[in-house]
This record gives structure tokens, sequence and C-alpha cells, in this order.
């Protein structure tokens, strides 16, 4: 690193040392295009895994975690971005 390049931030560089969340963060800003659709699967397996594990439960915990996701979406297409 020389001189003339930007330091990051040090709450940036606190964040991306969080050894599972800042990883992905990580990955997901700075690395390929393609990333999003790797965590996706990866979540969605985890999703399949814990309903195997735990049934009906574990789907209906994941339905509930996704409620703010819903309620933003639509407040967002209502607003028009």
């Amino acid at each position: 690193m020389s001189v003339s390049e930007p330091s990051h931030s040090r709450s940036r560089n606190l964040f991306y040392s969080v050894p599972v969340v800042g990883w992905i963060a990580r990955d997901l800003i700075e690395g390929p295009e393609d990333t999003i659709y790797y965590l996706l699967v990866a979540l969605l397996t985890l999703v399949v895994l814990a309903v195997m594990q735990w049934g009906i439960v574990a789907l209906s915990m994941a339905a509930l975690i996704m409620v703010p996701v819903v309620m933003v979406t639509l407040l967002l297409i209502t607003v028009g971005k």
C-alpha cells in the first residue's frame, strides 16, 4: 500500500474483521457480481436443512424473518423506487 492510496475507514475494517459476516459482506461488495447468487443458494440450503431437522417450526421462523423484507419491498414499490 502506497502513501497515495486512500485508507479504508476504521469502522469498515472492524466490520470486515467479524469472522463470517464480515467475510461475506466483503465478498459481496468487493468480489465478483455472481457472489450474491452463491449467498442465496447457501441461505436456501440452510433453510432446507433446518426444515429437515426441526420441521414446520423452522419454516415458520424463516417466513417470520422475511416479513420486514417484504414490508420494505412493498414500501419501495409504493414510493416508486
